[in-house]
């Protein structure tokens, strides 16, 4: 008993105020899902998946691309296209601003053309760091243009999609856009183009009432939260409880909404062999 007396006590080591601000910012990631703290440099080479629990970190558009397409076989389509002011609504010119300034991003998506495994493809990207991904009069029109030089060119297209519905400064403009872009593809389908759908997290309102679910293929990442509107506006108006993975990937795998759920890192490769099952490099992947 004595012994442990004067035994050396452990304690924890709290840093200081001046060790904190010596460390750099970002250098560090706590999982959301399981608390693991992880370096951003193995985060990163890990695609932004969690080592322990697997957790698919969020992506910007320009990083869905790069991480996509084959290197150095990205051609931008209407990088300059940006959001105007048609109602006035109160500072939706600031939070634009804002906007750009934090994503380096015209708006909340990234059209264009590349190659993935060598396979000609046009690509669209959305980013919910840009005003949560939502669904307004330039994201509707970027969208279109690229379905519109697929069927031109003869090309598939791939669309990541993530968004918090539409956006509520643009009102009605911004719902305009789920019926130009279910046209576009709608003409796509008709002269025979394959669209494959991708779903990330989260991908609600407007998004998925319309382009995110008219994909000859959908597929989509764990875990996603996808719908049309959120689990406690349902619940208030069912009065009833939803099962806990209500929204997920996984559940709406179950229930027939998605053909496969692909992990990140199996992505790229499941979308190479897609575009092998309907096509080839050196012809067109359909025939008017």
């Amino acid at each position: 008993m004595l012994k442990d007396l004067f035994q050396k006590r452990k304690y924890a080591t709290i840093p200081s105020e001046r060790t904190k601000r010596d460390i750099p910012e970002g250098l560090m990631n706590k999982c959301p899902k399981c608390g693991t703290i992880q370096t951003s440099k193995e985060l990163e080479k890990n695609l932004k998946v969690c080592t322990s629990c697997g957790y698919h970190y969020r992506l910007s558009a320009s990083e869905r691309i790069q991480l996509t397409l084959d290197e150095g076989q990205f051609v931008e389509f209407d990088a300059d296209m940006i959001s105007e002011d048609p109602l006035q609504f109160p500072d939706y010119v600031e939070k634009l601003d804002k906007a750009k300034n934090a994503t380096k991003l015209q708006d909340a998506i990234m059209t264009g053309q590349g190659t993935i495994g060598g396979f000609p493809v046009i690509v669209a990207a959305m980013s919910f760091d840009f005003m949560g991904g939502s669904l307004g009069s330039v994201v509707g029109e970027k969208m279109t243009r690229a379905v519109e030089i697929a069927i031109e060119k003869k090309l598939p297209i791939l669309i990541y999609s993530t968004s918090g519905g539409a956006r509520m400064q643009e009102s009605i403009l911004s719902l305009m856009q789920m019926a130009k872009t279910s046209a576009a593809l709608s003409k796509l389908s008709e002269d025979g183009g394959l669209f494959i759908s991708i779903i990330t997290d989260p991908t609600f309102g407007g998004v998925s009432a319309s382009f995110a679910m008219l994909g000859d293929i959908i597929i989509a990442e764990p875990a996603a939260s996808f719908g049309f509107t959120g689990r406690r506006v349902i619940e208030q108006t069912i009065k009833q409880k939803l099962p806990d993975n209500f929204q997920t990937s996984e559940f709406n795998l179950e229930h027939g909404q998605l053909d496969k759920v692909v992990c990140r890192k199996d992505m790229r490769p499941t979308l190479i062999k897609l575009l092998d099952m309907h096509g080839t490099k050196e012809e067109a992947t359909y025939g008017g």
